[in-house]
């Protein structure tokens, strides 16, 4: 699934080609993914103007000049691509957005987990849908502080609550696995019993896996691609994760895998402690 980096990844990709561009048409190839496909909301972007394309965690919001947002969850497979208008589309080819210019802006999901939606937003800016999200973990919000009181008397294992969007967004399966690594955390340990001082190093070992993840352009394991058609780089710098077996780069012992919330995950038994 694409996780943070990989969204960003996506969005900063589209800030430039995209922000002035008219909406002169709308094609879509199947009734549902996640949901239904909201024609009857789609066809009135037609003629409208994207002004911005922003991330807020793992969804792409475009803003409209008819004062609507395009909203958009990758899901497990999805991608996005700019494309020319010869350009023929595949079969899992399920939207296109054509814009001026000759550009389209086409999103590919093979599994179909993927999300379309235009919302209105609040008055002050906001986008009910995604109100109940907690902090960005690249921003201020995201601290020591509102990790350890959060985390008090929490039995969860401290893999699943980093991977919950309601303490912090963006942190999925593989990103988990290698920040716990770096923290030096097992992933099964109860998050309420991490001192503040190893809360204080998760937080600051999440911001730093991330941003070297966005610089990397993502991690691709199969489907993720960027809107250019290339691979995250990051995959090359994991340390734990899909390494099951392999030796640890810190201490030689072999990496484990275990299930954790029904997600794999991968630690090294003799680095992480609980």
């Amino acid at each position: 699934m694409p996780e943070l980096p990989e969204v960003e990844t996506i969005a900063a990709a589209l800030r430039g080609p995209l922000p002035g561009r008219r909406i002169t048409d709308i094609k879509t190839r199947c009734l549902q993914l996640r949901r239904p496909l909201p024609l009857a909301e789609l066809a009135k972007l037609v003629n409208e103007t994207i002004l911005a394309v922003e991330r807020r965690a793992k969804y792409l919001l475009l803003t409209i000049s008819n004062g609507h947002v395009l909203l958009l969850h990758l899901g497990m497979t999805g991608t996005l691509r700019l494309d020319p208008p010869t350009a023929l589309p595949g079969r899992h080819d399920h939207l296109d957005l054509e814009l001026d210019r000759n550009l389209i802006l086409r999103f590919r999901d093979p599994r179909k987990f993927g999300l379309v939606a235009v919302v209105k937003p609040n008055p002050d800016g906001g986008v009910q849908e995604l109100a109940a999200l907690a902090p960005e973990p690249l921003s201020a919000d995201f601290s020591t502080a509102y990790f350890y009181e959060l985390s008090r008397k929490r039995n969860t294992p401290v893999k699943n609550f980093i991977m919950d969007q309601h303490r912090v967004v963006g942190v999925g399966n593989i990103y988990a696995s290698e920040c716990l690594f770096r923290a030096q955390i097992l992933p099964s340990t109860p998050v309420g019993r991490l001192s503040r001082e190893r809360c204080h190093d998760l937080v600051n070992r999440i911001k730093e896996v991330l941003s070297e993840a966005i610089a990397s352009g993502g991690t691709t394991i199969s489907d993720f691609h960027a809107v250019d058609g290339s691979e995250g780089a990051f995959v090359r710098k994991l340390e734990v994760y899909g390494r099951n077996g392999e030796a640890c780069l810190k201490c030689q012992k072999p990496i484990e895998r275990t299930v954790i919330g029904g997600r794999a995950t991968f630690f090294c038994p003799r680095c992480q402690k609980a």
